[in-house]
Formats: structure tokens, sequence, C-alpha cells
């Protein structure tokens, strides 16, 4: 991988209003990030555990 593949691509996008009505802004992560070079990676979220991975087709499924 060149460097510029493995910076980190972390972006901002435009503001939206959250569900408590403030205002926060949208961060943006590179799959290619998150799983590091593997095909797949575990998200923990509220104390569960998801699988997310890449298909032999290239699409993303994310599953408990």
């Amino acid at each position: 991988m060149s460097p510029e593949q493995h910076e980190k691509k972390t972006e901002i996008s435009a503001p939206l209003p959250s569900a408590r009505g403030s205002v926060e802004a949208l961060i943006r992560y590179s799959v290619a990030d998150l799983l590091q070079g593997r095909r797949e990676a575990i998200l923990e979220h509220d104390g569960a555990e998801y699988r997310l991975r890449i298909t032999a087709n290239g699409r993303l499924i994310l599953t408990k």
C-alpha cells in the first residue's frame, strides 16, 4: 500500500441535528482504515458484538 492509502481519512461532514436537538458533525471513516487490510472486524456497541465483513463481491455486511 502506498503512504497515501495508509493515511487516516477522517472527514467531518456538514452539521446535522441530533436526536437531542443539538447540532453534531458526522465523522466519516474509511472501511480500509477500520479493517486494516483484513476482510472482517468485530465492532462493539452497547455491550454487543457485531461483525463487519467484506464479501467476495466487495459488499459490506454487518451482522450481530
